[in-house]
């Protein structure tokens, strides 16, 4: 379906349309015609966290429900990962040790695994579980610098190969994602640089820029979460997008946009895992797959 409205006082035509998962690419027409007015611009290029952002709640925690359901992981193991989730979300604040820990031990799970087998167990997971969790809000605004002619990134602590996955089921140009370690085709346990976190994903898109020719004045970044303050200081505009209480605090002191697609019910309610304790879950799966190992030896 498409409407025409008056941007700039130009005509510009808006097509709404749904995507293979059956979610609507626009979202009620007030907020349509609230949407950004993005002007066609190759030097310029948006940057979407995904987890809340995106997704609702984490996509790491929901690819361990994908693992659980396969018999990864135990019910157990996801209960501990709950609860710890809930503790950082509780504190509010990261520690450089916890930082340091999850550095170390954040895809320790995959070691052994083939590559080929991650892709496939990505693909599955976010098709079961993932889909029908994206914000439609947050994708009608991905859907828009695309319209644009922009390319869109999604820029992520999971794995990147999970993150590549979303990308490519979202319609999106790519992702930035932690990098684990491969050789011979299979993980090795240890990862390439640091986690995709925080001062990291500044970084990531400022090299990106580089080599894309991205003009970051020009750029967007959209995220719900206060670690993200880097990633979101080095671009033109920036979007905190169901931000949490500290990034609504800067975003209302520096100016920025502020869209929360939640109603009241569902902010209550998502208390998902996050980035900040990817730790936590890196624990849970490593502990979920040493006892499946031991339990496969006897």
């Amino acid at each position: 379906m498409a409407r025409t409205r008056r941007v700039g006082g130009k005509s510009k035509k808006v097509t709404v349309s749904t995507d293979a998962y059956g979610h609507t690419a626009g979202w009620a027409a007030t907020d349509l015609e609230a949407a950004l007015a993005v002007p066609p611009d190759s030097e310029a290029a948006a940057f979407f966290d995904v987890d809340n952002t995106m997704m609702q709640g984490a996509s790491i925690y929901w690819f361990a429900r994908g693992l659980a359901a396969r018999k990864y992981l135990t019910t157990g193991d996801l209960a501990r990962f709950a609860w710890q989730q809930a503790r950082f979300r509780l504190l509010a604040r990261e520690h450089a040790g916890d930082m340091s820990r999850a550095k170390a031990t954040a895809l320790a799970f995959v070691e052994g695994w083939r590559v080929d087998d991650m892709e496939r167990l990505s693909e599955e997971i976010f098709d079961e579980l993932m889909a029908e969790r994206i914000w439609a809000g947050t994708r009608a605004l991905a859907q828009l610098h695309l319209d644009a002619g922009q390319r869109v990134w999604l820029v992520s602590a999971a794995p990147v190969e999970l993150g590549r996955v979303i990308a490519e089921r979202l319609g999106l140009t790519g992702a930035v994602g932690t990098v684990a370690e491969v050789q011979d085709g299979a993980y090795t346990g240890r990862l390439v640089g640091d986690l995709m976190h925080g001062p990291a994903k500044a970084d990531a898109i400022l090299q990106l820029a580089k080599v894309e020719g991205l003009d970051l004045s020009r750029c967007t970044a959209y995220s719900d979460s206060s670690n993200d303050i880097p990633m979101l200081s080095i671009v033109g505009s920036a979007v905190a997008v169901n931000p949490d209480s500290a990034l609504r605090a800067e975003a209302r002191e520096r100016g920025w946009e502020v869209r929360d697609f939640r109603t009241g019910r569902k902010a209550a309610k998502i208390a998902l895992p996050t980035t900040a304790a990817t730790v936590a879950l890196a624990s849970a799966v490593a502990a979920g797959v040493a006892m499946r190992r031991r339990r496969s030896r006897r």
